[in-house]
């Protein structure tokens, strides 16, 4: 299978593209020629095209060793002029219960765009082809483009927060039925889930926060700030929703243990009863075995051997300790 490094390619005067170059040198001389923006769009790219942007675009060396090296988390920084930011889209696999997590590296100068990704996630494709079909906000220049790619990726949180809350409504469904067995680590598993997600969401509060004021300073048009104040309200919520989360989980895993434990501690006070029952029962019935034993040692000078009344006095003294006995363990609800 090819490597496909440059995913999509454009140059954009007024909002609108008029240029699709086929190599990174042909997009910048087409810039120059028609000082215009360039959006590039790559797909993990080896190192030297991610060292050919940053030389024509003059990007700062420690933003350009995050994006060789990946694994970054999600933060926003400026260089003079230029952004540099870190995204974690997400997607969520149900059958597996777990969120694969992407990397999206976004560099934004006055004029150039340029889009890193490391993973599927998110779909950039339906982000430019939504900005092409408005050249008014694509006009705006890159900073419309960041916040389109924000809306994505924020958007496409929601299928997300619909698959773990759907395994949560399980999870407290389940967690009081007999058959728990492995519960707990679902559990855990799942909060390790939120806790990666709320890893991801929760840096772009501050982020769009960043963004917003700044945008005085460097001219953001209002309607644009409008849009990212929106985008920023809708991070808040899904912040909220998996804080949410975390914590019933955390719930679920305390009322989990008490649960097993107080199970546990029923099936001990079972086994115990029953334990009191068999020796009760052993212990009754050992008295004629002791009583029978000694009559049954065939000894010549055993004086109850020729008492008249030896053997109804024997039954006798069976049958009442027996029945002492009895009810003594009756009493003390042994039996």
């Amino acid at each position: 299978m090819c490597r496909m490094p440059l995913i999509d390619n454009g140059v954009y005067v007024a909002g609108r593209r008029i240029e699709d170059p086929r190599s990174l040198d042909a997009t910048y001389a087409l810039m120059r020629e028609h000082d215009g923006m360039g959006w590039i769009g790559l797909y993990r790219p080896s190192p030297d095209e991610v060292r050919s942007v940053a030389r024509e675009f003059d990007l700062h060396p420690l933003a350009v060793e995050d994006a060789l090296l990946g694994h970054q988390r999600s933060k926003l920084e400026r260089y003079d002029e230029i952004l540099f930011a870190v995204l974690r889209p997400a997607r969520y696999v149900d059958s597996e219960e777990t969120v694969e997590f992407g990397e999206l590296h976004i560099f934004l100068g006055p004029e150039f765009v340029v889009t890193i990704r490391h993973a599927e996630s998110p779909d950039l494709m339906q982000v430019r082809k939504r900005m092409e079909a408005n050249p008014t906000l694509l006009a705006q220049g890159p900073e419309a483009v960041l916040y389109a790619i924000l809306d994505q990726v924020v958007d496409e949180y929601e299928p997300v927060i619909a698959g773990l809350e759907n395994d949560i409504d399980e999870i407290e469904n389940d967690l009081f039925t007999v058959e728990s067995i492995g519960l707990s680590e679902r559990i855990y598993n799942l909060s390790r889930e939120v806790i990666n997600f709320q890893r991801a969401v929760v840096p772009l509060v501050k982020m769009l926060d960043n963004l917003q004021r700044g945008s005085d300073k460097y001219g953001v048009d209002v309607e644009l700030q409008r849009g990212l104040r929106d985008v920023q309200d809708h991070t808040l919520l899904i912040a909220e929703r998996v804080a949410s989360f975390r914590q019933i989980l955390d719930n679920a895993l305390t009322v989990h243990a008490t649960i097993v434990t107080r199970r546990q501690t029923d099936q001990s006070i079972q086994q115990n009863e029953e334990v009191k029952k068999i020796s009760s029962w052993a212990a009754i019935l050992f008295t004629p075995t002791l009583i029978a034993s000694i009559y049954g040692m065939n000894f010549v000078h055993m004086p109850e051997l020729e008492w008249a009344f030896g053997y109804p006095f024997a039954l006798g003294l069976m049958l009442a300790l027996g029945i002492v006995l009895y009810a003594v363990f009756k009493k003390r609800k042994w039996l």
